[in-house]
């Protein structure tokens, strides 16, 4: 039987993350963890503000992602985080170098769209820009499968539960 899998939900703002990372979650019987419940107070300040997170506010957030991940090795989770950049992404391998990612990707109006009938979210649609310019997709040499967000939430994290499936298990 194979190892469970941790695996990072990433993806700019209004992919779904939050939506699939616990359905996917469900599917694979692991537990999941809202990556922006890691976000300090004035984290959630500035991005309600509309002012785009420096690199030196996220590394405190991408470390406490990343012990939640490795604390999950060998059991097994599901952890959303937007992981945008390629050193973002390194800096949770460095904490839990088991992880492996899922990318929701999209067309940028349909994101914009999703975003905008979004309730009581902090993040504003003035940063969407800003998500995708600095968006790193997932590189050959990193673990993780890149998943279309277009279709229910359903199939969406079906799809990305048979992508998961479908990748090499990880060397021991």
């Amino acid at each position: 039987m194979r190892t469970p899998q941790v695996v990072v939900v990433m993806g700019v703002a209004g992919t779904g993350k939050t939506t699939i990372g616990p359905l996917l979650a469900a599917r694979l019987g692991v537990p999941y963890a809202e990556g922006d419940d890691f976000h300090p107070k004035a984290s959630i300040d500035k991005m309600s503000a509309g002012i785009p997170l420096q690199d030196a506010d996220r590394w405190p957030w991408l470390d406490a992602i990343g012990h939640w991940a490795h604390g999950r090795a060998g059991l097994g989770g599901v952890v959303s985080s937007s992981a945008l950049k390629r050193s973002y992404r390194d800096r949770l391998r460095s904490v839990a170098p088991e992880v492996v990612f899922v990318h929701l990707t999209g067309e940028r109006k349909l994101i914009e769209d999703r975003m905008a009938q979004r309730r009581g979210h902090f993040m504003p649609t003035a940063l969407l820009d800003s998500q995708f310019a600095t968006l790193q997709p997932l590189q050959p040499d990193e673990a993780g499968v890149s998943v279309d967000v277009g279709g229910s939430p359903q199939e969406i994290a079906e799809r990305a539960a048979r992508a998961l499936e479908a990748l090499p298990p990880a060397s021991e």
